[in-house]
């Protein structure tokens, strides 16, 4: 750690002393480099990069709407003629329409359920807060900004009037650590039995591990310094943004100590004609467990997630009734711009920059007009895109 930090003085020395002065010079005057910053301005520009020499693809997908027991649902071919959809395998409107005509011809009004598979899938809760996770869902899910977040927090931290006292709310919102205090845990475990009974208590706490490996794990987590202080209570003691910050940290927190949710993932095949198999997915809620007090949000919406739909009940060998086939069309996309959560969870995922910086990190590369912020998205400005192409041509090594 001592060598970490000798490390950082180090760089802030050389980035701050001989390449800001070099930007002045070579650029222009009231430009920085910055140890982090300049990384996070690299990251930024080589995604829009990645954006522009990108180019899209087309592809179609089959879906056909059917219905049985008077409920509607959507299945997807996955097989045609016996030979798997890859994404790509229909890459024109021709060869869909052939797919179309050829799918009506061979089910003649109905499908057949060849197969129906059940399985039962836990979601654990997520860990509670640290800086950056912080920073990501009060992004997503309040629209903060990470400066935002922390000036909040710091209110939050420092302390607020409940009553006649002033007492501080949260404990240190600078923090990598993914610890409880075991105070705290049981107070948590108490509070989840009372309130939410003791079939949403699991036997034994939960404990948590950093994933990142320079952590410093100074603090704990970012939690309520007392669970028992519910956000509905507090709400006309706070400002609303001290309320819905504070609501955020008490519902992860006690979260992250309830039992895991139970999903039941049913996936059907059905066929229409020899080898077209269309395949349909959902899943069910069985037992709501933490979620029903708080789930995490995320970036980027993930394909491969199955429809959280509710499927009708189906039994093999039965027939379905088919209400329509239609082919759609698609095409891929580029990586998306980073958000202030993604660039944050990048940031953290390279190990750049201590989680308390990234607020200050990002407002600097605004301040400096190096990006701009398009909805919630960063884009580099023409002179974001010169300091990094000067400071990657020419000291790869300080921003790499």
């Amino acid at each position: 750690l001592i060598d970490a930090q000798q490390a950082r003085r180090a760089l802030d020395y050389l980035v701050g002393f001989n390449l800001s002065p070099l930007l002045w010079k070579k650029v222009r005057r009231g430009l920085s480099a910055g140890r982090v910053q300049s990384p996070a301005l690299r990251m930024i520009v080589e995604r829009e990069e990645e954006i522009e020499r990108f180019q899209a693809r087309e592809y179609w997908t089959i879906e056909s709407d059917l219905t049985t027991k008077g409920q509607n649902f959507v299945s997807k071919l996955s097989y045609f003629q016996g030979e798997k959809l890859e994404q790509f395998t229909v890459s024109d409107e021709t060869r869909a329409a052939e797919i179309e005509a050829e799918m009506l011809k061979q089910a003649q009004g109905r499908y057949l359920v060849t197969s129906v598979e059940k399985k039962q899938r836990k979601r654990n809760p997520s860990p509670p807060f640290t800086t950056s996770t912080l920073q990501q869902e009060a992004s997503r899910k309040l629209g903060f900004t990470a400066q935002r977040t922390m000036r909040t927090a710091q209110q939050l931290y420092e302390g607020v009037d409940i009553g006649g006292e002033t007492v501080g709310l949260i404990t240190y919102m600078r923090t990598d650590s993914v610890n409880l205090a075991a105070e705290a845990v049981n107070e948590i475990r108490e509070l989840i039995a009372k309130r939410f009974g003791d079939d949403n208590l699991p036997e034994t706490p939960h404990a948590y591990k950093t994933k990142s490996k320079n952590a410093q794990e100074a603090h704990e987590a970012v939690r309520p310094t007392s669970a028992e202080r519910i956000p509905e209570q507090m709400k006309e003691r706070l400002t609303p943004e001290q309320f819905k910050l504070y609501e955020l940290i008490w519902k992860r927190t006690v979260s992250c100590q309830m039992v895991h949710a139970l999903l039941d993932t049913v996936a059907v095949d059905l066929e229409a004609g020899p080898g077209n198999i269309s395949r349909a997915t959902g899943s069910t809620l069985v037992k709501p467990g933490f979620m029903a007090v708080y789930q995490e949000g995320s970036d980027e919406k993930k394909p491969e997630e199955e429809d959280e739909s509710l499927l009708p009940v189906m039994l093999k060998g039965e027939y379905v009734d088919l209400r329509g086939i239609r082919k759609e069309q698609h095409f891929t996309e580029p990586a998306p711009r980073y958000s202030e959560a993604s660039l944050v969870k990048a940031l953290e995922a390279y190990g750049i920059g201590r989680p308390s910086t990234y607020a200050a990190i990002i407002s600097t590369l605004e301040t400096r007009e190096y990006v701009t912020l398009d909805k919630r998205r960063f884009q580099p400005t023409d002179v974001g895109r010169v300091v990094n192409k000067f400071l990657s041509e020419h000291f790869h090594k300080y921003v790499d």
